[in-house]
């Protein structure tokens, strides 16, 4: 094989370990991702399991039966040979980006980076509106649907975790709820796992600041608001999203809401509560409901 050829093989084999990397990395929680954190009782692996089954359930009561694609994405030997190498790697891109685009599913699980968390990245799902209709519909039944999943927060929105990110993100993803004419009572709920480079104070002031600045008419209401601006960290990740019947739905908690009366209103964190959040300390800083 002339020289040249050589030099095109190798940067293919570079190139193709480098997507093999890219192809890890998705099974883990990244920026970019949309999803569903979900808090659980020490048993991550049957966490896993209730949220596949409940997740789909619903997914396909909003959305319909999932289809896949049964496409074959494999190339052949003489592909993988081919002397052009511009030639074979456009066309190893090519089977990556088929191969990708086969294999995700609705939900599928990735590595949170916390322990007692699950994140299922969604696709072709919107978080909020899942995640509140499986709340409402468990509230309204008060049908035990799960044994270990305690919380479930939607994923709308991701970012990297430094307070520069998180003020120019948050400027353009608050804008659909809360800037005019667009407006709204909130308070901010934050959590941070296994990151200390995070101010709790600090961050929770900045967000408000850009609630404030986008309408001088959103107010903060610590009680009943509106909204609930979810700040989740893990990591070097910033998880967002803004919800509603945060208080009602007990913090989207699913144990919880199932014990809850329809007509009753906000209370104190109950034992549960304390209970959950000592499960989550480990590598955390503290939640701060607003």
């Amino acid at each position: 094989m002339s020289t040249d050829g050589q030099k095109g093989k190798k940067r293919y084999k570079s190139q193709f370990c480098g997507n093999a990397k890219r192809q890890k990395r998705r099974h883990e929680l990244e920026v970019g991702m949309q999803g569903i954190l979900i808090t659980c009782n020490m048993n991550e692996r049957k966490c896993v399991a209730e949220a596949y089954s409940l997740l789909n359930e619903y997914g396909d009561q909003m959305y319909g039966p999932e289809k896949l694609s049964e496409k074959d994405d494999g190339l052949s030997e003489s592909e993988e040979e081919d002397d052009d190498a511009e030639a074979a790697l456009k066309k190893e891109v090519d089977q990556i980006r088929t191969s990708t685009e086969k294999n995700l599913r609705r939900f599928q699980s990735v590595e949170s980076g916390a322990n007692n968390v699950i994140f299922i990245r969604t696709l072709n799902v919107e978080p909020e509106k899942l995640v509140h209709h499986i709340l409402k519909d468990v509230h309204t039944t008060k049908k035990k649907k799960t044994r270990v999943i305690l919380r479930m927060l939607p994923v709308s929105g991701t970012c990297k975790a430094f307070l520069e990110d998180l003020k120019k993100y948050a400027e353009t993803f608050f804008a659909p709820w809360f800037k005019s004419p667009n407006k709204g009572t909130f308070q901010i709920a934050y959590k941070a796992r296994n990151n200390n480079h995070m101010n709790r104070d600090e961050v929770i002031k900045e967000l408000a600041g850009i609630v404030a600045s986008q309408n001088p008419e959103n107010k903060v209401d610590l009680s009943n608001p509106e909204y609930t601006v979810i700040v989740e960290i893990i990591k070097n990740v910033c998880c967002f999203s803004v919800v509603k019947d945060y208080t009602v739905f007990r913090k989207y908690n699913l144990q919880e809401v199932i014990k809850s009366s329809k007509e009753e209103k906000p209370q104190q964190p109950t034992k549960e509560d304390k209970e959950e959040n000592l499960k989550e300390t480990q590598g955390t800083q503290n939640t701060a409901h607003s």
